[in-house]
């Protein structure tokens, strides 16, 4: 079956820009060039993030013309147990499974009835639960990409701009490749995510701001000779880190026994995972791996720094900037780069961009520890606090199949419930223990 695919969107890094000229041709698997998504032009594989013709945001163009569906699905059933079991579908050489990396993914994806029964939900609910990936949030998938980049690249750092999670992936991908990482954050993150990012032993620095400034500062770093040698993950390996976001789609269909999700329910920060997961979902219908029917995606942001959904609500096709202000800071970009992408999606898809406050964050991120033992950080509390608005408000139907994205471990936003602790407090007898009530 031939199939010429073009990836969907990126990663926000701030101004658009480029850093360097192409690299000589490496090997990356299937991906055959970068291509504007703005304006088509093409040029070749290289860390290289913005178009020369008209700025627009590069992806990765693929050539799987030489793939037979059913070779190919017995080629991933029979590969390793984490993102690398798709290497036939990412810009990665053959043998990267061979190679030191964090090697991510094949995360569990939850059936959760008891949560499914407080929603209402008849059609069965999943929570795909990403906290168990190697530094406990997806963000090892999209570095363990964007790794391999770099390595095609030569690059000796390893850097980001974050706002927790990456930091920590970054930290932990580098030190296992034996690279030097220094990645930047702003400063005033959870301290659970500070402890994560710098515990891997390289070089963490603070900047005085929130995410989008952090973002603007990597800009401008790439671009002078202090950068160089530098692999931004984000920034001008960010064609490649992207994708790493698609092995979402495949992991949950694969789950699901080669089947579509009638509804996916996904976090926004940049907006950039939720557009790869439209790209990995319309990657499988393209090479006969499910079955083609149709799927709705839904986007869930937090009331504090919602400009998606502000914009998706006011029927805008522009998003317009936010100052974040909320609990939920792996999801503050108040510049999305992909917020206009998400808002065609889920348009197109029948879905919807809703937001929570962070009251209801915290709500939900106790609603789905109670019902299914899953401790999710707050993106975790929005996505599910989200989907309960959504049935609530008639827009997601529960009568069909329904997956909720956990993006990251609760341990690393404790201070979202920080309030929770003793039922009660008891004098070493059984008396004290009836007193208190705890006997039936």
């Amino acid at each position: 079956m031939a199939v010429q695919t073009v990836a969907s969107t990126t990663e926000s890094a701030g101004s658009a820009g480029r850093s360097g000229s192409a690299a000589p041709s490496v090997d990356l698997g299937p991906a055959a060039a970068l291509s504007c998504r703005e304006c088509g032009h093409r040029v070749p594989l290289g860390p290289v993030f913005a178009c020369e013709e008209c700025f627009g945001p590069l992806e990765i163009a693929y050539d799987f013309s030489a793939y037979d569906t059913e070779e190919l699905r017995r080629r991933i059933e029979a590969g390793p147990a984490n993102i690398w079991r798709y290497a036939p579908l990412l810009p990665v050489p053959a043998d990267v499974a061979t190679k030191p990396n964090i090697n991510p993914g094949w995360t569990k994806l939850v059936q959760a009835d008891n949560l499914a029964r407080e929603l209402g939900v008849t059609g069965g609910l999943y929570v795909k639960d990403d906290s168990g990936n190697p530094t406990h949030s997806f963000k090892d998938r999209v570095v363990a990409q964007a790794l391999e980049a770099a390595r095609a690249f030569g690059f000796t750092t390893l850097s980001c701009s974050s706002t927790g999670n990456l930091a920590g992936a970054v930290g932990a991908a580098a030190a296992r490749a034996g690279l030097r990482s220094c990645v930047f954050i702003p400063h005033d993150l959870e301290q659970g995510k500070v402890v994560m990012a710098a515990v891997y032993g390289g070089e963490l620095v603070g900047i005085e701001g929130n995410y989008d400034d952090v973002n603007r500062f990597c800009s401008e770093l790439i671009g002078d000779p202090a950068g160089e040698g530098w692999g931004f993950v984000n920034v001008n390996l960010r064609p490649y880190y992207a994708e790493g976001s698609k092995t979402l789609a495949y992991e949950i269909c694969e789950q699901l026994g080669w089947r579509l999700p009638d509804q996916i329910v996904v976090p926004i920060a940049s907006g950039s995972q939720l557009t790869k997961i439209d790209k990995g979902l319309r990657e499988l219908i393209e090479l006969g791996l499910v079955e083609d029917r149709p799927y709705k995606i839904f986007g869930a942001q937090a009331e504090g720094c919602s400009p998606v959904s502000t914009a998706y609500k006011a029927g805008h096709d522009v998003v317009r900037p936010q100052k974040p202000k909320t609990i939920a800071k792996s999801l503050a970009i108040g510049n999305p780069a992909d917020g206009p992408y998400v808002l065609d999606i889920a348009r197109r898809t029948g879905g919807a961009v809703e937001d929570v406050t962070d009251e209801q964050v915290v709500e939900a991120i106790r609603l789905l520890a109670r019902t299914e033992g899953i401790f999710a950080e707050t993106a975790g509390g929005v996505t599910v606090g989200v989907t309960k608005k959504l049935i609530e408000n008639g827009d997601l139907d529960p009568s069909l199949t329904t997956v909720v994205l956990n993006t990251g471990d609760g341990l690393k936003t404790l201070d979202a419930v920080a309030d929770t602790g003793l039922t009660a407090t008891i004098r070493p007898n059984l008396d004290s223990f009836r007193e208190a009530g705890l006997s039936s």
